[in-house]
């Protein structure tokens, strides 16, 4: 078939979430061999995590649940609200952040916001919290109202204050102390008696120091759920790797091959989606000020769309608007994003951003291109040219990456995020990267599923059997984190 792919170009390996339902998840205990015929001995058993997120433009409970026999994730509820329909504040109420598009947050209307948010998802996919739940992971995208990195906390502490809201009681939030405290279910796939929660998530440890990047949780869970949701496909997507998060802004990492812990050597930051969303706003048929692709997308868009004229479209808003570079050493913020330089070049780890002019103030000139697009080429052509805009996006920051010698030889690519796997992008992506990598991986809700790993990770819940974590094509890596952390401890003795 070597003949087709020369033809029409590479196929793009695409791992699509998985469903299932709480009354599927307790009605089957033992999973069918994949050989033979029959079902494995040992019954299931599912760890449910919810992945809370406050996004710039989207804000999601995810509920999914992971068959720790298998390590395959499957997906129980996706609620998903618009982040700008959160209430305004009220009188007396703190404004602590806004979003990339300026919409104002308080502590209080966050929580509120997410209390609502996870219990829809919890009515939707019929789970008790008390009894089905065992973990909950939050996180946010939003970072371009902040002054630092560091006051992002503010963030995460509200919204722990809507998970309490919805009834989440503090210790599925926080790592257990011994095997003890888990439930009876989960404690013969705990490894709390042999190791212990280190940092490590999916055997990758954060950049060393100060926070270099004030959406740096967000790259850690999307590569490690970029791991997991490669599991449904026959990628190794382990380490060495590069991941790409294409939200409202850019998340992702380089990582290199170290063992047991592979270091985290480049971050990429900036903008992503937010770069699309500007365009769409030129059509004027979505707000003007929390508008999105998503609210116009739909699969028939591309249809009779020019292709030639897209590429031509995105090349000159390239050339004319779009910024990506490794992010100078004077710069505190790029693309939106607050930055530390210094921390991140003192730890070895190189920063790569993406940005519309400088620090976003060019977004209303994309309104303006957008609008020009529409009214020329029609709505079909412009949505093309998104998939173009995003697929050059991509190419400029590995080209760069490449450029500063900080991407492994045999690393291999994972691309998630609405504006990195909706419509023709991951066809586009793969034509212009295909060759840099060993093999290339879209993944849909790798945030979800990677906070599904990192409650893992928090509670030592491994499948050595089946590792995330680790090189490519390598063992499980339990035995050298037992030795690594045994040296320390009697380091710590003497």
């Amino acid at each position: 078939m070597w003949f087709l792919s020369k033809l029409f170009g590479p196929k793009p390996v695409i791992a699509k979430s998985r469903y299932k339902t709480i009354e599927e998840i307790k009605a089957s205990p033992f999973t069918k061999k994949t050989v033979g015929s029959g079902y494995a001995l040992n019954p299931d058993v599912y760890y449910i995590v919810a992945s809370v997120e406050l996004g710039n433009t989207t804000t999601k409970c995810i509920l999914t649940a992971t068959n720790l026999n298998t390590s395959r994730s499957y997906l129980l509820d996706k609620t998903v609200n618009m982040t700008r329909d959160i209430r305004p504040p009220k009188p007396g109420e703190e404004v602590f952040g806004k979003t990339v598009w300026g919409v104002e947050l308080t502590k209080e209307s966050v929580a509120e916001l997410v209390r609502d948010t996870i219990l829809e998802s919890a009515k939707r996919a019929r789970i008790d919290i008390e009894e089905d739940l065992d973990f909950v992971v939050r996180s946010t995208g939003v970072t371009a109202g902040f002054a630092s990195p560091k006051d992002v906390g503010q963030l995460i502490i509200a919204l722990a204050e809507g998970c309490l809201k919805a009834g989440i009681p503090p210790r599925k939030m926080a790592p257990a102390l011994s095997v003890d405290n888990l439930p009876p279910r989960l404690r013969k796939f705990s490894l709390l008696d042999k190791v212990i929660f280190d940092g490590a998530v999916a055997s990758v440890i954060p950049p060393t120091g100060r926070q270099v990047v004030a959406n740096e949780m967000e790259g850690e869970l999307v590569t490690a759920g970029i791991k997991i949701g490669a599991k449904w496909t026959k990628v190794d997507y382990r380490n060495p790797c590069v991941s790409l998060d294409f939200g409202t802004t850019l998340a992702g990492r380089i990582v290199n091959s170290a063992e047991p812990y592979a270091r985290t050597i480049g971050n990429f930051c900036g903008l992503a989606g937010a770069i699309p969303d500007a365009l769409i706003r030129g059509t004027e048929m979505v707000d003007m000020e929390g508008g999105a692709a998503i609210d116009l997308y739909r699969k028939s868009i591309l249809k009779g769309a020019d292709w030639k004229k897209a590429r031509e479209n995105a090349e000159m808003i390239h050339e004319e608007v779009i910024d990506i570079r490794k992010v100078p050493e004077d710069r505190r913020r790029f693309g939106t994003v607050p930055v530390d330089p210094d921390a991140a070049y003192d730890a070895g780890t190189t920063l790569i951003g993406c940005d519309a002019g400088k620090n976003g103030d060019k977004l209303p000139e994309l309104a303006k291109i957008g609008h020009e697009i529409y009214q020329e080429d029609g709505i079909n052509t412009l949505f093309a040219t998104l998939d173009y805009v995003s697929a050059l996006i991509a190419k400029r920051l590995i080209d760069e990456a490449f450029e500063e010698g900080v991407i492994e030889e045999g690393s291999v690519l994972g691309v998630t995020g609405r504006a990195g796997i909706t419509g023709e992008k991951p066809r586009l992506i793969l034509e212009y990267v295909n060759k840099r990598f060993r093999d290339v991986v879209f993944v849909s809700d790798a945030l979800a599923l990677g906070a599904a790993v990192m409650a893992r990770c928090m509670n030592s819940i491994g499948t050595p059997h089946t590792p995330i974590g680790g090189r490519q094509g390598g063992p499980c890596i339990l035995g050298m984190r037992r030795k690594l952390q045994r040296k320390k401890e009697e380091k710590w003795i003497e």
